[in-house]
């Protein structure tokens, strides 16, 4: 057989002999660049990243059957497992979409979130205008495909912030807390026109963290939470969206709310749950596999699991810290931190809403919850997260190396 057709990745020398022969330089780079990655990335992270995401494949086969069957018409009837299915592929999407991120360099990473959050801006705006409504909202947009701009622009916002802040490091005269408050203002007026006011709260907490972290004067860290303050109340008796959601929470008119359904559901399970598919008040329960899925967990698996999904998120933003302890560059401190605060926080108010201690927000958990274009923005979120906390172990500082850091 004639051996010009063989790519064995040897060459025949002198004699014979079989030589390796050398390897294109695009080969070459692209193992090299991977080779580079897994040795920055942040392992540690990136195993509580893939717990999350497989303890929502389990959740949402969970929750499956009760949102297909409340969601089932006379004319199209839903497989049981038919949220399942989809939601493997999201997240099929949405690991691809994390890891491509991921291997951006720091630098690279910081220009795509600022690109990314000007496009999403601009469609922030048109929301409102052209957006398709769902559930008495404007909050998507069709082209082919329907997303939400303000899913994407969650992270692309937090880092521009980042940035905006960071630039005190070089100018500590420039104003920048008015800058990144008009940004955040601006984002905030276009979300509450959709509406969607646990969005803009969520942006308002993770901008007053950034704010905190970047070390400016306390009196201006002040006015911030004032600002906050100050947007909540006004928000009460000026927003309509947000005035109906606090009162039907604190006056408790609503006996079988969704709120007040998703807590029962949650602790129907007790310590140890029903089992899986076992659960029973899941099927009269809203969006069973996307805003309470907790709930819908609980119910099936105990409180047990739910406590775990705590520990997890909590685990998740200490490893972020942690990491980026004794860095030395604002932004990627900045941003590194944004990022954590900006999924710990959605977790956070998720679980709230599921514990009947805040109002419905209709935001996901992250990472466990059925989603779409959501998912698919988690995902590009924690790429992101991964991006900015990449390390070379072999770097020193201080005279220590930095594995020995870790």
């Amino acid at each position: 057989m004639s051996t010009s057709h063989i790519d064995s990745g040897f060459e025949r020398g002198a004699g014979g002999v079989h030589i390796a022969r050398r390897q294109s330089p695009r080969r070459k780079g692209r193992w090299h660049e991977l080779a580079v990655w897994w040795r920055e990335i942040d392992k540690v992270l990136l195993a509580i990243v893939a717990a999350l995401m497989l303890t929502g494949v389990i959740g949402v086969a969970a929750g499956s059957a009760a949102s297909a069957q409340r969601l089932s018409t006379a004319e199209t009837t839903l497989s049981d497992l038919h949220f399942f299915w989809m939601h493997l592929g999201f997240l099929a999407v949405g690991i691809m979409v994390m890891l491509a991120v991921s291997l951006l360099p720091r630098e690279s990473a910081r220009r795509f979130a600022i690109v990314l959050g000007a496009g999403m801006f601009l469609l922030l705006i048109a929301v409102p205008f052209v957006g398709a409504e769902v559930n008495g909202a404007r909050r998507w947009i069709r082209l082919g495909f329907g997303f939400q701009p303000s899913e994407f622009y969650k992270p692309a916002f937090t880092i521009l912030s980042a940035w905006i802040l960071s630039w005190r490091v070089r100018d500590p005269q420039l104003p920048v807390m008015a800058l990144s408050g008009a940004l955040l203002a601006a984002s905030c007026l276009f979300l509450m026109l959709q509406p969607d006011f646990g969005t803009a709260i969520l942006l308002c907490g993770v901008w007053f963290v950034l704010v905190v972290v970047a070390g400016l004067p306390l009196k201006l860290v002040g006015w911030g939470a004032g600002g906050i303050v100050g947007l909540v109340v006004g928000s009460y008796f000026f927003y309509e969206n947000a005035r109906h959601r606090i009162d039907a929470f604190l006056g408790g008119s609503e006996a079988f709310s969704q709120v007040d359904l998703a807590n029962k559901t949650l602790t129907s399970g007790g310590w140890f749950g029903r089992g899986l598919w076992m659960g029973e008040r899941k099927n009269i329960l809203p969006e069973a596999h996307t805003d309470y899925i907790l709930s819908v967990i609980g119910e099936e698996f105990g409180l047990i699991a739910v406590a775990g999904i705590a520990l997890l998120f909590c685990a998740l933003v200490v490893r972020v810290l942690w990491r980026l302890a004794g860095e030395d560059d604002l932004f990627t401190l900045l941003s590194g931190t944004g990022l954590a605060a900006l999924l710990g926080g959605q977790a956070f108010i998720n679980m709230a809403v599921n514990l009947q201690l805040f109002p419905s927000k209709g935001m996901t958990l992250p990472l466990i919850s059925y989603g779409g274009s959501s998912m698919i923005a988690l995902c590009l979120t924690v790429g992101l997260l991964l991006a900015v906390t990449r390390r070379n172990p072999y770097l020193t500082r201080d005279g220590l190396p930095m594995g020995h850091r870790r």
